[in-house]
């Protein structure tokens, strides 16, 4: 039998540190999102990105983790390295707060190279825990089998917890910052006593240093300029006041989502949404109440503009964020009542307890990020939003794009086969594959009044276009996906 000697951790101190060092590498990594979104966007493209550079950190710190443990002892560097591990998850703060600014609007790349200068360094430092672990556990070869694979189940169900507890419980509780300094702290403290343990009660110098270096650190973190106003499960949120002094803009991660004017609820700011009063005119002016339903509120700027033009309209709004709710009522004005119904909860699965034919339009207007979340674009949602409209309803929706416009001709395409008139509205320049931004599909059973519609839209908003003719529609969307839930690749369409 081969006997390792030196200062040994016992099995149950061993498990407890596994467990640690794997459950806090995943809550960086569900932290991470929420800490770089409001400069990079939250999205398909910004989850990559930080599933791989924390993959590529956990794979670099268990090689070096253990080759460090063979040349130098664990038991000199199974402290250190949850200490410097601890430093290096709270740096994660400062380093996006200075670089964010300087890599936001520059696409996949600054998620990419954000991921990297933030994550990288604390995820393969807490990585190389484990080897380290393991060496510092390990008594004979004889049993080596045993210890790896109970210590890699722990490893795992930390993992586990520490992705639910995050993602379920603590970003809903914490602002994101704070969470990922006390998760630093929390690793420094640990480090210590770690420390404190292999090395018989002995704390060196450079061990003070950095422990001081993590509590300078957090100390700093809390002084940097916050974005965020406000934290939800989804989004980082602030409201900007105007220089007019009634107006208000809703900030959610890097993108001003809606605009509202305190004084005058008919004053659109954003031209998508005039195109959204112009193509819902036809219906509004038809006479009688109107009943509308609406995906995504924000800001709820649209449904207190239909109150204001249409007093008898009766509107439910399918809002996904209680926390967004919450900051319209207290910093945007609004307050739901009888005309205006909110139902919080995933659109996906509220629109099914909307009564079919019981809506005279519904309008689409929610965002993830820089895109509808996919499943509201599929071509079975469609089918819902056509359910609850009666025959002669309109559905209208916003998308945001590239230039390439594929993700709107995805989407048109994906109308079309639900409805038999369809009209796109967007700027001529997008249309000419010389900028992205937002485009308003129309869609309806019953003709549309595109003479109207384009006169209107040229008047109120000069460079804009309506495409309709059903030869330009095919055109448009040539050789164009339709969406579905098997196939909706949404992000990839707006990146293309």
């Amino acid at each position: 039998m081969t006997l390792l000697t030196g200062t040994r951790l016992s099995t149950l101190q061993a498990s407890v540190l596994t467990f640690l060092a794997s459950g806090t590498i995943l809550v960086l990594e569900i932290a991470a999102a929420r800490l770089v979104a409001p400069y990079v966007g939250n999205s398909l493209t910004t989850y990559t990105s930080i599933i791989g550079i924390i993959l590529a950190g956990i794979a670099l710190g268990a090689w070096a983790g253990g080759r460090l443990a063979d040349l130098v002892g664990a038991d000199r560097l199974l402290g250190p390295a949850f200490v410097l591990g601890g430093v290096a998850a709270i740096g994660s703060v400062p380093i996006v707060a200075v670089l964010g600014p300087q890599l936001a609007g520059s696409g996949a790349a600054a998620s990419l190279f954000l991921s990297l200068a933030a994550f990288a360094v604390p995820t393969a430092i807490l990585a190389a825990v484990a080897p380290m672990i393991v060496r510092a556990t390990i008594r004979d070869v004889e049993s080596s089998g045993s210890l790896v694979g109970r210590l890699s189940a722990v490893g795992t169900v930390g993992a586990l917890i520490g992705t639910f507890l995050t993602g379920y419980v603590l970003l809903g509780a914490l602002p994101v910052r704070l969470l990922i300094v006390s998760t630093g702290l929390l690793l420094a403290v640990l480090g210590v006593l770690v420390a404190l343990r292999l090395a018989r009660g002995a704390m060196s110098a450079a061990l003070a240093l950095l422990l001081a270096l993590a509590c300078a650190l957090a100390v700093a973190s809390t002084a940097l300029g916050n974005p965020c106003e406000r934290e939800s499960a989804y989004f980082c949120i602030a409201v900007r006041e105007d220089e007019t002094g009634t107006g208000r803009t809703l900030v959610m991660d890097d993108l001003r989502h809606a605009h509202v004017d305190l004084a005058d609820p008919r004053h659109l700011e954003f031209a998508y949404v005039q195109w959204f009063a112009i193509a819902a005119a036809g219906v509004v002016a038809a006479g009688g109440p109107v009943d509308a339903l609406h995906v995504g509120g924000g800001g709820f700027t649209f449904p207190r503009y239909l109150v204001d033009v249409a007093p008898a309209s009766r509107h439910v709004v399918l809002e996904l964020d209680p926390v967004v709710l919450a900051t319209a009522r207290d910093e945007l004005g609004f307050e739901p009542d009888e005309r205006i119904e909110v139902v919080v909860g995933d659109a996906r699965q509220t629109i099914r307890d909307v009564a079919a034919d019981s809506q005279d339009l519904a309008v689409g207007d929610a965002f993830g990020g820089r895109s509808v979340p996919w499943h509201l674009t599929t071509q079975e949602f469609v089918r819902e939003v056509d359910r609850v409209l009666r025959p002669d309803g309109r559905y209208i929706e916003n998308v945001i794009d590239g230039p390439a416009l594929r993700f709107a001709a995805a989407e048109t395409a994906t109308l079309r086969t639900v409805f038999e008139h369809v009209a796109v509205v967007t700027w001529s320049a997008a249309l000419e594959g010389r900028s992205g931004g937002n485009v308003v599909l129309i869609a309806s059973h019953r003709p549309l009044d595109t003479a109207s519609l384009l006169e209107a839209v040229r008047a109120r908003t000069s460079g804009a276009d309506v495409l309709w003719d059903p030869a330009a529609l095919d055109a448009f969307v040539d050789g164009a996906p339709v969406l579905t839930d098997d196939f909706a690749p949404a992000d990839q369409l707006i990146g293309g």
